[in-house]
């Protein structure tokens, strides 16, 4: 066994300082991504007949992009670069649906159609996301 100095063991990979706290909404941010990148591959609208639309073929692909934006933001050791990766992420994330259901109801109204779980799961990590970004901006780092 290989050893550092004397009867102590080497430490692979590690420094002998302790390791900084991580920010509450950092943890809570990690939630946001799993929604918003498993959401955007379910479907989000199911049409008449049973039909189900993807996410993934459409704007999904931008949540997609938008949800590894906030892993970033999550591995990133700066708290203020974590917060705007949370923004854009959230904006993608609200937006992207909102526009989608907004277009459903110009092409064919209220009727034969209805929002799917990947739908609901993406803003669900929006808003996640959102408050995560208001969090990181206003309560300062943990010591």
């Amino acid at each position: 066994m290989a050893t550092a100095s004397g009867d102590r063991p080497a430490l692979l990979g590690r420094t002998g300082r302790p390791r900084r706290p991580v920010h509450p909404a950092r943890r809570r941010l990690v939630l946001g991504v799993v929604l918003v990148l498993v959401g955007s591959f379910l479907p989000w609208l199911y049409a008449a007949g049973g039909i189900a639309v993807s996410g993934i073929l459409g704007p999904g692909q931008w949540t997609l992009y938008a949800s590894f934006l906030g892993l970033a933001g999550v591995l990133l050791p700066y708290q203020r670069v974590g917060a705007v990766h949370a923004a854009v992420m959230a904006a993608a994330a609200l937006a992207l649906p909102v526009w989608q259901v907004v277009h459903v109801l110009g092409l064919v109204g209220w009727g034969g159609w209805s929002p799917g779980p990947g739908l609901v799961m993406v803003v669900a990590g929006g808003v996640v996301a959102a408050s995560c970004a208001v969090r990181l901006l206003r309560e300062p780092a943990p010591a």
